[in-house]
This record gives C-alpha cells, structure tokens and sequence, in this order.
C-alpha cells in the first residue's frame, strides 16, 4: 500500500552513519504496522492465519533493520576459525560405520528447498522441475535418491519441500507421480513477505492478493526463514514425536548433496560425547567460488560471513583463495531439538540480506532476506566439516547444465558420480555465452552433448552450434564474432584449439 504518512528515508546513506535515529525508528515501525494491518484487513478467513504469521515475521525483521547500528562484523574482530571447528571429511570417514545403518537413517529428516524458479535458465516453473539427466528433473532424481536409500537399508527417510508461494501449486501436482515410491513426502510453504518501496519504506502491495498490479509486490525471504516455517507448519513438532533427530537440508539444484552416512553418523554418536547442533559442510575454494561465505571465529563463536557483509575495502581479502580458504556448501545438518529450544526462545538470529530489486514498472524496491547457514552462531557446539568437492554440484547456469548431462558423469540410482576415466577429479571450467543462457537454446544448440571427459577450460561467445558426438579436450575457445556463426561438425575433436568466427582453428 502507499497511503499517506510515509516517512522518506534513504536506506543506505542512513544505515552508513550508523543506523536511523529513534525518533524516525518509531516513525517508520508506526508507519509500517498500521500498512500492514490494512493488508491484513483484505486477506480472506483462511488466509488470514497465515499472513498474519507471515507479517509477524516481517516485522521483526524490519525492525531489526532499522535497530541496525553500522556494519553487521567489524573486520578487526575476525578470527580464523580454530583448527578443530572445522574437521576433515577424512577423519570422519575414518571412523566407520556401525552395522546398524537402517537405526541411524531412522533419525533422519531430508529438506529439500525448492522455492527458486527456472526464470534464471529461461524456464517457467520451479526449477526443480527442469529434466537435468536422461529426462529426469532435479525432483526426480531427489526421490530415486531418497528411495534407494530406504530400499537399501529398509528405512523410511522422509523428504520434505521447502516451497514458495512461486513453486507450491505446481510441485504439489507433480508429487502424484511418486505415490508408488519408497518415500513418504511431505511440504511446508516458506513465508511471504511484502516487497518494501525505496523511497516511502512501505510496502507496494494494494491488497493481499498476488494478481493484477500486486504480482511483483510480493516475495519469498530467502531459506533462512526455514527455521520459523518449518517449526509453524507443525511438521518439526511431529517429526520430533517420531523420534526424528537431525534434518539434512540443502538446495534441490545441488546434485551433489546426497545423504551422508559418516556425518550422520559423527552426529548420532558423536566421538567427544557433547552432541553437535549445526554442521555446515564446507569445501576447499578455487577461484570460481570466490564469492561463496566462508566460516569464521567471531565473539567466540563459529559463524558465517557472506560477501555481503564485507566492507568494500576488504572484498579482494574476502576473495582470496590463500586466507580464506573454504565456503560454504549449503549442506547443513541441524538438530530438530536445538531448531525447537530456539523458537520457543525467540532466538534464532541471522544477519538481514537487503536485496534491491527494480520491478517491471520501473519501481525500485528492497526484499529484507535471510540465509540459513547464517544461524549456525546461535547453534551449540557447530562444526564445519570439509567435504569433498563432488559434494557441491550446483547447477544454476546452463554451463552447469552441460557438466551435469555430459559423460563426466554416471548416473546411478539417482546420484551423480564423476567418471572413472577423467584423469584429474577437478570439474572443467565451462562458461557458454549468452546465445546458451536458456534452456531451450542451449538443447537447440547441441545435437548431442560433446564429449568432455578431457577438457579443462570451455569458452563458448557467439552464435555457435555443435554437431554429434563432438570431443572436446584440454582448453578450448570458441568465438563467432557478429554477425557470423560457426558450427562445430559431427565428430569433430578439438583439443587445446582456438576457433574465431572464420572458422580458422588455431592450436592453443
């Protein structure tokens, strides 16, 4: 809404001098409470529990926002985190498995979250719904991972989705087609919150519908809020009844992360005897993840520092490779108990992601955002342990889509495992250019996907088209320039070569 009463401010520059004086605090809180209640007064008799949850949980961070009192870390104050909070995955490994598999896996909860669209990929829909691997989507080989597991070991791991108010109604069509599955499925809906105007600090939205001018005015807060929605929809409180001990959750777009026995394990019967309530598996950098948040010492405590919260003039320090050697995965294993202890306490608190977004109309508006690796400084005895990198596959561009189709894996029972025949385990660099951004392009541009078992570095820029059963090795660099197109013949075997747009390939 924008009624009358806004109080103009301009976020950023107040934020700087270290946070908004009170008076304009009151002001602003005033201002929103009373736009929300109007919002609240159009919701319908059954919508109107959930939306009021839903603005209950914006408020606080909207109020959190305006207590903010300069940066959320002084650069000064961080530690490198100590050399046994972080384990390596080797040393737990080491350890073994006890016989029992089928006791340990009865404690466990999957959570998957499947709020993002395809939008990103040219795609309509959640992303989860997108055929990644023999006509398979990312959902599909989720459940065939979840279903041999419990096949396997005669176990009843649920799965549980994490969606949007963007992927709920559509996810929830296609889960008839696992009815006859090993799996139990349940979904919970993360919240939806009002997209903030820049200028008036109040929200956009006329009504509490999500049609007509009010599609864009609303938002999911990022995964963060899965620790009050999953604890509001009922779920934690009955999986704690089951006798359900830890939920493993990641992103659906992460093919790497399958269940782990030997960090379940480390959790369920832990070698020092004092339970561990938080581990955030962690991977060693390269120079493509120099953005990803990395683990810290701060106040005594492990905690996650995202790129967003560096100051400027240390973002080249945050990104170097040689001080701040791991990032996160996203993988996170945390106590259902410790998830309960702290919403009945009230205190689970994460760092506010301002996220400013410009609408279709033009309108600049800001999305307060949290992440979920972001509590693991309120979580007792958290640990980061340094996984593998097979464990952190992400496909969010089609670059990834084409590592993921390609021979440099196999596919069995739903997970992904690199081939045996690539000399080096290091994933090639791939990077194909905006012709590839969408799906659709990038299946019309690929007879068949090249074959890229040898490969280091992939540039693709131009209109570039790639015949059957292409092989690509060491490092190649494909350019048509404007106005031409190259296509790649059938067969054709490029190694260490430049190809430019007239078709001369030059060795490299």
């Amino acid at each position: 809404m924008s009624g009358g009463g806004s109080v103009p401010i301009k976020l950023t520059a107040n934020m700087s001098k270290g946070g908004i004086a009170q008076f304009e605090c009151q002001q602003l809180e005033s201002a929103m409470e009373k736009e929300l209640a109007q919002l609240l007064a159009t919701a319908s008799k059954t919508e109107h529990n959930q939306v009021k949850k839903d603005f209950e949980g914006f408020q606080k961070l909207f109020r959190s926002l305006l207590q903010r009192k300069g940066p959320s870390v002084e650069w000064d104050k961080i530690q490198k985190a100590p050399e046994d909070s972080i384990q390596p995955y080797d040393k737990i490994e080491g350890r073994g498995l006890p016989n029992d598999i089928s006791s340990l896996l009865s404690k466990l909860v999957v959570v998957k979250l499947n709020g993002g669209l395809g939008t990103s990929m040219g795609c309509k829909g959640p992303k989860s719904l997108i055929s990644v691997r023999n006509e398979n989507t990312f959902l599909d080989l989720t459940v065939l991972q979840i279903e041999h597991l419990n096949r396997t070991y005669d176990a009843d791991v649920p799965l549980v989705l994490m969606n949007s108010f963007n992927t709920d109604e559509d996810t929830k069509k296609i889960l008839q087609k696992y009815n006859h599955y090993a799996v139990k499925i349940h979904t919970f809906n993360q919240s939806r919150y009002p997209r903030i105007n820049r200028e008036s600090m109040l929200p956009v939205a006329t009504d509490n519908s999500s049609t007509g001018f009010n599609a864009e005015a609303w938002y999911p807060p990022g995964h963060g809020d899965i620790y009050a929605s999953f604890y509001n929809s009922g779920l934690l409180d009955i999986f704690l009844e089951q006798g359900k001990e830890y939920m493993f959750v990641s992103n659906i777009d992460n093919l790497g992360a399958t269940v782990d026995l030997n960090i379940l394990h480390h959790l369920l019967n832990p070698p020092s005897g004092r339970q561990c309530e938080f581990v955030m598996e962690v991977t060693d950098k390269t120079r493509a993840d120099v953005k990803g948040g990395t683990l810290i010492q701060y106040d005594g405590k492990l905690r996650l520092l995202e790129i967003a919260q560096v100051p400027k003039t240390h973002v080249d320090e945050f990104k170097s490779v040689t001080k701040f050697k791991i990032f996160n995965t996203n993988n996170l294993w945390i106590s259902l108990t410790a998830i309960s202890r702290l919403q009945h306490q009230n205190a689970i608190d994460m760092e506010i992601i301002l996220n400013p977004k410009t609408l279709d109309d033009g309108l600049n508006v800001i999305q307060l955002e949290t992440a979920v690796g972001a509590a693991i400084k309120c979580f007792e005895n958290a640990l980061g342990v340094n996984v593998p990198r097979s464990r952190f596959l992400p496909v969010k561009t089609t670059s990834d889509l084409m590592l993921v189709m390609s021979n440099l894996y196999s596919l069995d029972a739903g997970s992904l495992t690199m081939s045996v025949k690539r000399e080096f385990r290091t994933v090639p660099l791939v990077k194909l250019g905006s012709s590839f951004t969408k799906v659709q392009d990038y299946l019309t541009r690929l007879e068949s996907i090249p074959d890229i078992i040898e490969l280091d570095h992939l540039t693709v820029s131009g209109d570039v088209t790639f015949g059957k059963h292409v092989v690509l090795k060491g490092t190649v660099i494909i350019i048509a320039n404007h106005g031409d197109r190259i296509d790649i013949p059938p067969g054709a075997i490029l190694e260490n070569k430049i190809v430019s747009g007239n078709l001369r390939i030059l060795d490299h």
